[in-house]
C-alpha cells in the first residue's frame, strides 16, 4: 500500500521530512477494523511527533490522527461495524497513523460517519471533537444539552467560558459545542480579523484579543470574571491573567505543553482545579471505558446531521502525498491556519 512517514525526524523545511513510501498492507485482527482511507486532517501533534520522534531503526514512522473510509475488513472479535461502513475516527497515537491507503484501528474509538457531510468535510473533525467534547463534558464535566432539553435550575450564577485560541482546530469545535450544548457565556480570543470574524460565526458570545490584557477586555463587556478557562495556546503566556480572570473555586483545562511548566500554588487561593485533556489517554492505556469515544463521536454525528455542528473545514490541501503534507504542516507550524487542513486519499 501507498503510504508518507520518515525515518528520522527533520525541520519541515528538508527534503525527507516526509517521503512517499510503500508498505505491506496489514491484517485485521481481534477488535480491528482495517479501513481503506478516503481524507484524512493533519493537526499540530502531527508536527510535534514528526519533529521529535525518532521511529525504530529501519522502521518508517507514519504520521496521522485523523480519518474517514470504508471499512473493508475486520477483527474476528468486532462487533460494532461491517465491511462497507463508512466511519470516522481520530485513532491512537501509539498505532502507525492514517496518512496510509489502508490503516488498522480499534473499533471502539470509531464512530459512523456523518452521512450529511463529505468525506473532506468530516475528516476535518474527528480528533478535535474528541477533544473538545471531552473537554467540555468529561474534565470539566458540563451537561450536554441535548434534544433542545434546558438546563437544571441553580442558585449558582450563569457559567462564563473563557476559551483561549478559539479559531484553531479544538477551539472552533469547541466553540460551537459549547454555545449549541450549554448555558455558558462564551468567550473566545482570536488576535486577527479573519480569525475573530470566524470564532463570532461559530457561536461564540464574545471574542477578545489573546495580545492583549485579558482582565480589561472582560471587564469592559461587564463580565467580572469566568467561572470556567479552557486554554488552548501558549498557556505559559497567558497564566498569570488567566488565574486572575477566573472566579474562586473556577476551573482551568488545557491541552497544550506549557513551557517552563506552570506554578500550581498560584491556584491555591482561589481553590482552582487544574485539568489535563488528552484525547489518546483512553486508547493509549485501554481504559474501561475506552468505547465512550465511539458513543461521542456517534452522538456528535448526529448533532452534525441535524444541523446543530458545522465542518470546521479550513483548507483542502488536494490528495495524501509527501509533498502535499509537507505543506500542510508548514502551514501549521506558522500558525497562521484557520479551521483544518485536509487531504484525500490516494
Amino acid at each position: 500500500m501507498k503510504a508518507v512517514g520518515y525515518l528520522e525526524p527533520q525541520t519541515i523545511d528538508q527534503a525527507s521530512a516526509l517521503i512517499d513510501i510503500q508498505l505491506d498492507t496489514p491484517t485485521a485482527t481481534g477488535r480491528d477494523l482495517l479501513v481503506k482511507i478516503h481524507a484524512i486532517s493533519v493537526n499540530p501533534v502531527d508536527t510535534k511527533v514528526r519533529s521529535g520522534a525518532k521511529p525504530d531503526a529501519g522502521q518508517h514512522k507514519i504520521l496521522g490522527w485523523d480519518a474517514v473510509g470504508e471499512v473493508v475488513a475486520t477483527g474476528d472479535q468486532a462487533q460494532l461495524f461491517n465491511i462497507g461502513d463508512l466511519v470516522w475516527y481520530a485513532g491512537d497515537i501509539t498505532r502507525t497513523g492514517s496518512n496510509a491507503e489502508f490503516q488498522l484501528v480499534d473499533e471502539r474509538i470509531v464512530g459512523a460517519k456523518p452521512s450529511s457531510l463529505s468525506n473532506v468535510e468530516a475528516a476535518a473533525m474527528p480528533l478535535t471533537g474528541i477533544t473538545a467534547w471531552e473537554l467540555l463534558f468529561d474534565r470539566l464535566d458540563f451537561t450536554p444539552l441535548l434534544d433542545g432539553q434546558a438546563g437544571a435550575s441553580s442558585n449558582a450564577p450563569q457559567a462564563r467560558l473563557l476559551i483561549i485560541g478559539a479559531a484553531g482546530g479544538v477551539g472552533s469545535i469547541l466553540t460551537q459545542l459549547a454555545a449549541k450544548l450549554t448555558n455558558a457565556i462564551v468567550i473566545g480570543t482570536a488576535s486577527r480579523e479573519q480569525s475573530q470574524r470566524w470564532v463570532k460565526e461559530l457561536g461564540a458570545d464574545h471574542v477578545i484579543n489573546h495580545h492583549q490584557p485579558l482582565v480589561p477586555q472582560l471587564n469592559a463587556l461587564g463580565i467580572e470574571d469566568v467561572s470556567h478557562v479552557i486554554s488552548l495556546t501558549h498557556t505559559e503566556q497567558h497564566y498569570d491573567q488567566l488565574v486572575e480572570a477566573l472566579a474562586p473555586q473556577g476551573k482551568l483545562a488545557l491541552i497544550d505543553d506549557p513551557q517552563g511548566g506552570l506554578d500550581v500554588m498560584k491556584l491555591k487561593l482561589k481553590s482552582l482545579s487544574l485539568h489535563w485533556e488528552l484525547m489518546f489517554t483512553r486508547s493509549m492505556f485501554n481504559t474501561w471505558d475506552m468505547q465512550k469515544q465511539h458513543e461521542l463521536l456517534t452522538q456528535l454525528a448526529q448533532l452534525i446531521d441535524k444541523g446543530v455542528i458545522k465542518t470546521t473545514l479550513g483548507e483542502h490541501y488536494g490528495t495524501i502525498n509527501a509533498e502535499n503534507l509537507k505543506r500542510a504542516h508548514a502551514h501549521i507550524e506558522s500558525n497562521q491556519a484557520v479551521g483544518k487542513i485536509v487531504l484525500e486519499g490516494f
